[in-house]
């Protein structure tokens, strides 16, 4: 059986009377989306968060929920959807603290219920921005990554399998928010000016109503 995470109450008060726009990102590793969000950033002010980046911060702070988690992954399960949600809810908390114009939830949904459960209990995302590019393309843009990364995973057959991974685990998400209408599929395969162009005239559509 796999370790189990301790979890503790969360008061979402803060965030809920904030009612800041929520926006989920998603794209496969190589699409680009980490460029559009630094763009976004800096135009309108939001909060970027990355569940991935998140809990590898979790693990990497030594705290005893960190080597829970670290129990979890060295088992080879996956860390439990609340766990990842818990993150998120505390950083999205700390980021409205300060301030926070609104969020940017990257990598997230992974899947439909991972997004139901976010939606149910933080607030609706009011838009989905997939980042959608062909396959080879993306194929391409890693293997040129790796020539200057050095990192592990930036092999063909690494590659290949990341990509399947998330055509298959991503398809479900992006067909459940397309049939709610909330769905802005970009095509990511121009420039990193005209993809940002495309992101903007969606977003103005919803910031302006805020």
């Amino acid at each position: 059986m796999a370790p189990t995470v301790e979890r503790k109450k969360i008061d979402l008060a803060p965030l809920k009377a904030a009612n800041v726009p929520i926006f989920f990102i998603v794209g496969g590793p190589g699409s680009g989306k980490g460029t559009q969000c630094d763009k976004i950033v800096a135009k309108y002010g939001l909060t970027h968060l990355s569940s991935g980046d998140l809990l590898r911060d979790e693990v990497k702070s030594g705290s005893p929920r960190g080597a829970q988690l670290t129990a979890i992954m060295e088992s080879g399960a996956l860390v439990p959807l609340e766990v990842v949600l818990d993150l998120v809810k505390e950083a999205m908390l700390i980021a409205i603290e300060k301030g926070s114009k609104g969020f940017l939830i990257d990598g997230y949904p992974r899947e439909v219920a991972q997004g139901q459960q976010f939606e149910s209990e933080i607030q609706e995302a009011k838009l989905v921005l997939f980042f959608d590019v062909a396959e080879e393309t993306l194929v391409k843009r890693l293997l040129g990554r790796a020539e200057t990364s050095g990192r592990a995973d930036d092999n063909i057959d690494t590659i290949k399998k990341r990509l399947h991974t998330f055509v298959t685990s991503t398809a479900p998400v992006v067909d459940y928010y397309e049939s709610k209408g909330k769905l802005v599929r970009i095509n990511a395969e121009g420039t990193v000016d005209d993809i940002f162009g495309v992101v903007v005239a969606n977003l103005d559509k919803v910031t302006s109503k805020i």
